[in-house]
């Protein structure tokens, strides 16, 4: 007998290829009231998995930069809410999702604070988006291999500022990191792609 995958045991349940951390369970509670696309829980839970690991990785600084961590593991977890009520920008093109999500997690009771995430992971070149948006940004971008140079110059420059080091050995440090986590792609986007886009 075979079980039928719910929003729950994708947000939360062990996983071996890949291994990815389990949401947190307020947002798992949250996407599963909101009648959350499997795909769409999937695809969350890939960007969460490489925020937490970006996260990790500029914790290690020294000194390291002032990062709300709990804010960037939210944002990555619910970024793309806003695709539950437009499910056709989960297989095509589309920028509704964005604002629509930001007034979503509102609607739920959710802090402007966190709630921005949804409504800018898209538009990290504006300006005032700081390391946090940035970084929820780039998760959305690097969890497919996908490299944006402008983006990945935005957060070199937002960890110089915190670090002190020279801009050549923050972007070196952080493109080696990057390549690594672009490589464990495949194995993502298979996970994704294999829970449904309905129902």
């Amino acid at each position: 007998m075979t079980t039928v995958p719910t929003v729950p045991s994708v947000a939360l349940g062990a996983t071996s290829d890949p291994v990815l951390r389990p949401l947190p369970e307020e947002v798992a509670a949250l996407l599963a009231e909101v009648g959350a696309p499997l795909r769409l829980v999937a695809h969350l839970r890939c960007v969460h998995d490489v925020a937490a690991r970006l996260l990790d990785r500029v914790g290690r600084r020294d000194p390291a930069p002032a990062v709300d961590r709990w804010a960037v593991l939210f944002g990555a977890a619910t970024h793309d809410i806003g695709k539950t009520l437009h499910p056709g920008e989960l297989s095509g093109p589309g920028s509704r999702h964005e604002e629509a999500g930001r007034d979503l997690l509102l609607a739920h009771g959710v802090s402007p604070h966190l709630a921005r995430f949804a409504a800018n992971h898209a538009s990290w070149g504006t300006p005032g988006a700081g390391l946090e948006d940035l970084l929820v940004s780039l998760a959305d971008k690097v969890w497919k291999n996908k490299r944006v140079a402008e983006l990945e110059d935005l957060v070199v420059t937002e960890l110089c500022r915190a670090s002190g080091r020279p801009a050549w050995e923050e972007f070196l440090d952080l493109d080696e990191f990057l390549t690594a986590v672009g490589e464990e792609a495949d194995p993502r986007l298979a996970w994704q792609a294999a829970h449904p886009v309905h129902g």
